[in-house]
């Protein structure tokens, strides 16, 4: 059933891998540097300067390998983390109880010495998309990184300061850029998140691209098709389990610097399939 459009199942050591064919969006490279004006810019729906084009790719099911991909080479990890905070749509809880515990969980995973959050962003596929401070958001269907070569180390600038990023830097520190991605509800049966393999990833198929906000420009990358990327998928997930996403690393030595992911359509979902819903938590590790 390979290349179909299908689900494809098959035994793997004892455990039945959930592989499927399904529809991803990607960049179409262009001359000019590609522009995205957000939703807090347009007061609306979010606008597009550039094309894009929908190719179907086996995203496998990353439960089949035991839990061997980690943040430094593919980029991503799945871990089980159950979380204590009753309500993840209560934002008081989320900035106070939920961060503590991301603040934690960081530490241990990565041994870092300071754990900086800076956002924290709710998703949905459902009706009007998920509550947020600044509006409702729906999921992320276009793959995308959340920063760049230029814009990692300048959003570290924005929320460490100029002078204490220095001063990480001078010491030999590491700064790394994760997202920690987690269902708010579960199990996850529609619009999970597919993870590109950073070692599948050319340099070249990374499309830098403008991303207009109401007071400044950041910068993202999208992602162009190559048959040569691989991608991942952890089928049904529960709300008790975390992906960690490497969005953006100081050392550029070979290891994972970005992680392209997206939400993506599952065969098996349809309109009465439960929408599905999470958190992303976003920060800066210093190790």
């Amino acid at each position: 059933m390979t290349g179909s459009v299908q689900e494809r199942l098959y035994n793997h050591n004892n455990a039945v891998a959930a592989d499927v064919v399904a529809p991803m969006t990607f960049i179409v490279p262009q001359a000019d540097k590609p522009v995205l004006y957000s939703q807090a810019y347009t007061g609306g729906a979010p606008k597009f300067g550039f094309e894009t084009v929908e190719k179907h790719v086996l995203v496998a099911d990353m439960r089949v390998t035991g839990g061997s991909f980690s943040l430094d080479r593919e980029g991503f990890a799945l871990r089980t983390a159950p979380t204590a905070v009753a309500d993840l749509y209560d934002d008081a809880e989320v900035e106070s109880a939920y961060y503590a515990e991301i603040r934690s969980l960081l530490k241990t995973e990565l041994g870092a010495a300071e754990v900086a959050i800076f956002d924290a962003t709710r998703r949905s596929d459902g009706g009007a998309g998920a509550r947020n401070k600044d509006g409702n958001r729906g999921a992320a269907t276009r793959i995308h990184v959340d920063y760049t070569a230029r814009s990692g180390p300048q959003r570290a600038r924005d929320v460490f300061g100029d002078e204490t990023f220095e001063q990480f830097l001078s010491a030999g520190r590491r700064i790394v850029q994760i997202n920690v991605w987690r269902p708010i509800v579960g199990p996850v049966q529609r619009s999970p998140l597919a993870l590109a393999d950073a070692t599948s990833i050319r340099p070249e198929d990374l499309v830098a691209t403008d991303q207009v906000f109401p007071n400044r420009v950041g910068e993202i990358y999208h992602l162009a098709h190559d048959a040569a990327q691989r991608w991942y998928y952890a089928p049904e997930m529960t709300h008790d389990e975390i992906l960690l996403i490497k969005g953006w690393d100081s050392l550029d030595d070979g290891r994972a610097r970005f992680t392209p992911h997206s939400a993506f359509q599952l065969p098996s979902q349809t309109d009465a399939t439960p929408a599905r819903e999470s958190i992303e938590i976003r920060t800066y590790v210093v190790i």
